[in-house]
């Protein structure tokens, strides 16, 4: 057989309507794997064991199709790999798409843009913690807000419109107990 002969033969040796399938499938099968992987990182365990169920029974038919006549139709281990591929990068976006979970962003701001900014926070319902610090050229507050990670842009634009000097840090948050949280904002799961 030429070698065209032998590529035609690679790329036609299963048919395309079980490659969609694979494929399909196995993007299907990582995304929620990758969802399950973050649901219980981030505490969320029973959500997560659900998904793992489903993530089995998919992951058991579709490795099952392809580890059957592989080596006739080699093709099927690509087409799973690109499925693993595409299915670890859909769940990510979902996941960031749903933002579980909580942040902490910390700000450090000028001391003059303090107190409305702080204020203005308040008045959305986030919970403000401040510090007074001290920068090198001037005076500085450090304002600690915890919040959804789902709300976590609007307040780093809301900070930037006040301040567009303001140094912004964020921390995904594992665990949070005490202190004043607005019930508002439903940080607890």
């Amino acid at each position: 057989m030429s070698i065209t002969g032998q590529a035609v033969h690679f790329f036609t040796a299963a048919p395309p309507l079980e490659l969609l399938f694979i494929l399909v499938s196995k993007i299907v099968e990582v995304t929620l794997g990758t969802l399950r992987q973050i649901l219980i990182n981030k505490g969320y365990r029973k959500q997560g064991t659900f998904l793992s169920f489903f993530e089995i029974i998919l992951w058991t038919f579709i490795a099952s199709r392809v580890i059957t006549g592989i080596a006739a139709a080699p093709i099927k281990g690509i087409v799973y790999s690109i499925g693993f591929s595409l299915g670890v990068y859909l769940g990510s976006r979902i996941e960031n798409y749903i933002a579980l979970g909580q942040v902490l962003i910390q700000t450090i701001i000028s001391r003059e843009n303090g107190e409305t900014m702080i204020a203005s926070l308040r008045a959305k319902g986030y919970a403000v913690t401040t510090i007074e610090a001290r920068g090198r050229d001037s005076d500085k507050q450090v304002l600690m807000i915890f919040a959804n990670r789902k709300g976590k842009e609007d307040i780093i634009r809301e900070i930037h419109r006040r301040d567009g000097t303001a140094m912004i840090i964020t921390n995904d948050i594992s665990a949070l107990r005490g202190g004043y949280i607005s019930s508002a904002k439903g940080l607890i799961k």
